[in-house]
């Protein structure tokens, strides 16, 4: 019987990508709201911001460009849109909401771009494509929350961009494990190199 892997190497899927010479750090949506099970949170995510603390000192400690992302809505909602009918508790995620804050173990520095964003992708009518470009960005390692939503968006939008997208496994959650591990796979057969961090810290060491 074929697996899925075997299936996709058939039709000429999952080849490896290599990671540039030029990446820069994206930290998808690591707020105290997607920390918290009780809010959008659950899962894996307290793990990933774990290790992503690590990922996030060795990136500063080479001087990587680092971007992070929250979700911000207006406090009345005029700016909400389709996005917020599928999910309305994301409308709670306004500008000082504690929800909205960036968890302080990844507490951006004076320097990181904090991309304030409505939709999905971390790309998506927000400055981060140009601030990439203009450090001369090749590659753009993603952490972050969640897997099969923000994640996987923002991944998909750094291809198109022509970034070379790297995820790393070990620094990305979702609140259920099933679309986690199937939109990781999906992700390395068509669009990101799937490296866990101690990979990406031995490749860039090197």
């Amino acid at each position: 019987m074929t697996t899925d892997a075997e299936l996709y190497a058939r039709q000429g899927m999952g080849r490896r990508l290599e990671p540039g010479l030029a990446p820069a750090l994206l930290i998808v949506d690591f707020v105290h709201g997607f920390a918290d099970p009780g809010v959008l949170g659950g899962g894996n995510i307290a793990e990933a911001i774990a290790q992503t603390r690590h990922l996030l000192a060795f990136a500063r400690a080479r001087g990587w460009p680092v971007a992070h992302t929250r979700v911000v809505y207006a406090a009345d909602g005029s700016d909400a849109g389709v996005f917020t009918l599928k999910s309305p508790t994301l409308l709670t995620l306004t500008e000082d909401a504690h929800d909205s804050q960036i968890v302080p173990e990844l507490a951006p520095l004076p320097g990181e771009l904090v991309v304030r964003k409505r939709g999905a992708s971390a790309f998506f009518d927000t400055p981060l494509q140009g601030w990439l470009s203009f450090r001369r960005v090749d590659t753009v390692v993603v952490a972050g929350c969640t897997t099969s939503g923000c994640v996987r968006a923002s991944v998909v939008d750094a291809m198109q961009h022509e970034f070379r997208p790297i995820v790393a496994t070990d620094c990305v959650g979702d609140r259920a494990l099933g679309p986690h591990e199937a939109n990781l796979f999906d992700m390395g057969q068509k669009y990101a190199q799937l490296m866990a961090r101690a990979e990406i810290e031995t490749h860039y060491k090197a």
